[in-house]
């Protein structure tokens, strides 16, 4: 039963964001429509709530982040009477880092003194013939460095149907029986012992938890673009990942990695259909995680977030074009979830979680269509023939739909960086900014993290509003390979992934010369970045060498993050890897914030 406290949060959250969308709208109506309004404007100030909606309650949730306090439960000591797999599902991936994180987790898990209660599953889903042969050469290795002979397995499907959820459902289906629960990773995940015990220990306290999704953080990375990206995911994810929790309630979120799940509850659940029809709308379900939550909700099982587990990392894109290659599948799978939003027995939250999903993949053609519609108006505003409306007591101005459309767009952003200055006080005031090199090295970063994010954001936009019209147009994006290569993107490869984005910063330029050109200015902030796209494609994808945009964590790292270069860089040196280390007292590295 969802408690009073969450629907209240949820309540007023709907609410606000609501009001400021049908604000939104009528204020332009209100000012643009002074002598008169045509069916332009109706769609203009239609496609201004939307945007502005989206923008609102994504404020709204990074706001009931800030106000409610996160829930500190206790940590739990006790000896671990279940049996965990980890699940490392690996696609096309390099096995000697991959091997390498199995090995630094397995380490901090005898560290621990846990090692026996935990078995890693390598569930193989690689097509290329050298990856799998090195896969299963450097797994002797692998057994050899962690003694894991009886506790590590490797095995390779020769068909990968249903991707890495259908790579996973295959090891519940054949070996589930085996365990109590499974902690499902990425190949770039990596877990402190003392973090999976903890999560094991509260699944074990919590029978009717059918999920614990844990908070990763981004680490690992080394340019401009990954530095940007990994001090977002530090610096704000906690804080809105807080505001979800209290808004989701029993009905949380998976993010497909870095979770533990209950074997019994997820067997029961979470068999996925195959869509009926061709991708990219049918066949097997990209963004199956989101899926996979709603079905364990639908049969009554908690999924649970626990914003206080520490010690839970992965890594991310290090350049844009590789960032878009994988935002690409998400959009994808989000849009899939078209066809499941009715599903039946679906929880309310569960469709409305799937219904954001989709709409994070069309809120670019709502930003593009805006662009559009703005140039329209103030290309036609002397021409057009009003219908005829009430008095307004406003004073009517030459360009005053212009003016509307654009101080309205301005105060929409408004309401995202509001939300991200609001982040900044509580640091700077909770003392959370120590965490990120004090007040004023907190202070730059995020002024430099939003300016940078802002001008990347059309290049964003661009390649989202492509992944959308090829989607539409019944191109399917597959699940393409990762590259974890960190290596700086020539000019001449940026170029050829975004000369295209140069050439829509022409056009737009060009009709706002000939039609607008008092939009000129307005457009600088999106037109500008459009023309320059090889060029900053290229210079963020460079290694970050300044403090900005930095926390404690590259400093100073976890032990299994250490433990984990360590191993990779004995690997590719081939020397003898790391010792296993005794048994250490668990209180030495505590698995969450008490």
């Amino acid at each position: 039963m969802l408690d009073l406290a969450t629907w209240v949060r949820r309540a007023i959250c709907l609410a606000a964001a609501a009001a400021a969308g049908v604000l939104a709208g009528a204020l332009y109506i209100y000012h643009a429509g002074s002598v008169g309004i045509v069916l332009l404007d109706v769609v203009i100030a239609v496609v201004i709530a939307m945007a502005t909606w989206w923008i609102a309650w994504g404020a709204c949730q990074g706001v009931t982040g800030l106000v409610t306090p996160v829930p500190r439960r206790p940590t739990h000591d006790g000896p671990i009477a279940s049996r965990t797999c980890i699940l490392v599902p690996v696609y096309n991936e390099d096995p000697v880092a991959v091997y390498a994180r199995i090995a630094a987790m397995d380490a901090d898990l005898r560290a621990e003194g846990i090692a026996e209660k935990f078995h890693f599953a390598i569930l193989s889903d690689t097509r290329k013939a050298d990856v799998a042969q090195r896969e299963e050469e450097e797994l002797a290795r692998l057994l050899d460095v962690t003694g894991g002979t009886g506790r590590i397995f490797y095995r390779r499907r020769t068909d990968n149907a249903g991707r890495k959820a259908g790579n996973i459902e295959d090891f519940i289906m054949r070996s589930g029986g085996a365990y109590d629960f499974a902690l499902i990773l990425d190949a770039d995940s990596l877990m402190s012992g003392a973090t999976i015990g903890e999560m094991v220990r509260r699944m074990e306290e919590s029978p009717n938890v059918g999920l614990l999704q844990s908070l990763p953080r981004v680490i690992g990375a080394r340019s401009r673009f990954g530095r940007m990206m990994q001090f977002s995911a530090g610096f704000y994810a906690p804080i809105y990942c807080n505001g979800l929790t209290a808004l989701a309630g029993r009905t949380g979120s998976f993010w497909g990695h870095n979770a533990v799940v209950r074997v019994k509850a997820f067997a029961q659940s979470c068999g996925l259909p195959e869509l009926r029809g061709k991708p990219p709308f049918g066949g097997h379900i990209l963004s199956h995680d989101s899926v996979e939550a709603a079905l364990l909700a639908r049969a009554d099982w908690q999924v649970r977030i626990d914003p206080d587990l520490t010690g839970s990392f992965e890594e991310g894109p290090d350049d844009l074009i590789e960032y878009a290659k994988r935002d690409r599948r998400w959009a994808q799978g989000n849009l899939q979830h078209g066809r499941l939003i009715f599903a039946p027995g679906l929880k309310g939250w569960s469709r409305f979680a799937l219904f954001q999903g989709i709409v994070a993949y069309t809120a670019p053609a709502i930003w593009a269509l805006f662009l559009i519609l703005s140039l329209a108006a103030a290309a036609t505003e002397s021409t057009i023939n009003y219908f005829p409306m009430p008095d307004f007591p406003v004073p009517v101005f030459p360009g005053e739909r212009t003016a509307a459309a654009v101080g309205l767009f301005a105060g929409v952003i408004g309401l995202l960086f509001i939300s991200k200055f609001l982040v900044l006080g509580h640091a700077l005031v909770t003392g959370r900014a120590k965490e990120f090199g004090g007040a004023g090295n907190t202070f730059v970063s995020t002024m430099t993290e939003l300016l940078l994010s802002s001008v990347i954001a059309p290049l964003l936009m661009m390649f989202q509003l492509r992944a959308l019209w090829q989607i539409l147009s019944g191109r399917d994006g597959g699940w393409p390979t990762a590259s974890r290569d960190s290596a700086e993107v020539p000019l001449k490869t940026a170029f050829a992934g975004s000369w295209w984005m140069s050439l829509a910063g022409i056009l737009l330029f060009a009709v706002a010369a000939v039609f607008a050109p008092r939009l000129i200015p307005w457009l600088m902030p999106v037109g500008v970045p459009l023309l320059m796209a090889p060029c900053l494609i290229a210079w963020t994808s460079h290694r970050q060498t300044s403090r900005l945009m930095t926390s404690t964590i590259q400093d100073d790292p976890p032990a299994v993050i250490r433990s984990f270069r360590r191993q990779l860089a004995a690997w590719d040196d081939m020397t003898a890897p790391e010792p296993v280390p005794e048994p250490a007292p668990r209180a030495a590295e505590p698995a969450a914030a008490g």
